[in-house]
């Protein structure tokens, strides 16, 4: 085999962790252009409708560090197979759910094979992923949340114009098994790789060390946001008098944007910009494109381009962050741990701002004021970036000093 074709073989596993990743986040696409049919069916109001976007959280909020451990511990492929496995009986199951509570328990258990999909994917392109390339190879799997949810929302309006909102989660549902089908590709995990330390020595590890909490207080903080705006664009805009597939449109290309950032942050990476300055900035931009997002005063040409900065900028810190998360894992042994409790981070702030916001859009100050709850997140974020910062000059003196 001849170094072209040992290159493309090699890309061959590095696409379908992708693919499992995307394929994943379609269930998190698959319910913003769904919630009007949804409340329509089961009635529900705006607050409670948000519970079905702050459910998918669950196994993240009580798994997530779990998830990476079971991972480190047991096999990255495998674990990722068992979470495409239960989205498809999940989301399968969705589709013929009766009634609201049927589909909030099987959007939980959606949640549980969502975080067993992703939580391996970072593991198992550093198992297969040149050193070199290792940090582009990471910011390119931060794109699997935007491009996921972006196909997936740009597909779902016409899939519930042509057959209900049920169909939306049956085909999730399908390709999720066609996906576990594919992984078969990527090779197996070693007998006795990555498991020669116990579940417990990797939690005390990870959780002992300050680096992955500030990973999982940033991504926290920044999925609150991503959510929150994202969740509600399609009936902010349906609201303003804007059609279903207009409003889905936007709203999908809104989110696909992200996966610039994600992309540019592994560039960046390589070429040697700090990290937490990518942070600090990216926190800058997103506070601006929230404040003026649904800012009544200013034109919809220009607020929708402020939410197109909002969510490309936004990119950079998800990609920064699963390049960090190998970095600042305190062994090659707990990468997926550390990102395990990242992923918990994430899911943190996934649950708790879209009701929180819906709450403040649903009173006085309508969707201004819950934009510049918004922004609040964003700012907060700053202080994530300089502790990231402070974390990373520390272990550049303590590798200096062991080299001593």
């Amino acid at each position: 085999m001849n170094p072209t074709e040992t290159r493309n073989a090699g890309l061959l596993p590095v696409a379908i962790v992708l693919l499992a990743g995307m394929v994943a986040a379609l269930n998190i696409g698959k319910l913003p252009p769904s919630m009007p049919a949804l409340r329509q069916s089961f009635s529900l109001t705006l607050v409670q409708a948000s519970y079905l976007v702050s459910i998918f959280q669950l196994a993240g909020l009580s798994l997530g560090l779990f998830g990476g451990l079971l991972a480190d511990r047991f096999g990255p492929r495998r674990v990722m197979g068992c979470g495409l496995a239960l989205l498809a009986l999940s989301s399968g199951a969705g589709a013929f759910a009766g009634d609201a509570l049927t589909l909030l328990v099987l959007r939980a258990l959606e949640s549980a094979g969502f975080i067993l999909t992703v939580l391996p994917g970072p593991a198992l392109l550093r198992r297969g992923v040149d050193p070199a390339r290792l940090s582009w190879a990471l910011g390119c799997w931060g794109c699997y949340m935007p491009a996921g949810m972006a196909t997936m929302m740009l597909a779902t309006p016409w899939l519930i114009g042509q057959w209900g909102w049920t169909s939306a989660w049956a085909v999730c549902a399908g390709l999720a098994v066609l996906t576990l089908l594919v992984l078969q590709r990527v090779p197996p995990d070693a007998r006795r790789a990555d498991t020669s330390d116990g579940v417990a020595r990797l939690a005390r590890d990870t959780l002992g060390s300050p680096g992955p909490w500030w990973l999982a207080l940033c991504f926290g903080l920044y999925a609150g946001q991503f959510i929150a705006m994202f969740s509600f664009l399609p009936t902010v805009y349906l609201a303003a008098g804007i059609s279903a597939a207009l409003a889905g449109s936007l709203s999908a290309l809104g989110v696909a944007v992200n996966v610039l950032g994600n992309l540019a942050a592994g560039v960046l990476l390589t070429r040697g910009v700090p990290r937490h300055w990518l942070i600090a900035g990216t926190s800058l931009v997103m506070a601006a494109g929230a404040g003026a997002a649904f800012a009544e005063a200013l034109p919809f040409g220009w607020r929708f381009f402020a939410v197109l900065c909002f969510s490309a900028a936004g990119g950079l810190i998800p990609g920064t962050l699963f390049a960090t998360a190998p970095r600042f894992a305190p062994h090659a042994g707990a990468v997926s741990t550390t990102t395990g409790l990242m992923q918990q981070g994430s899911a943190i702030g996934q649950a708790l701002s879209p009701p929180l916001v819906a709450a403040v859009a649903s009173g006085p100050g309508g969707w201004p004021l819950a934009s510049a709850c918004l922004a609040a997140f964003a700012l907060a974020n700053l202080g994530a970036a300089w502790a990231i910062g402070r974390f990373e000059a520390r272990q550049a003196v303590s590798r200096v000093s062991a080299g001593r």
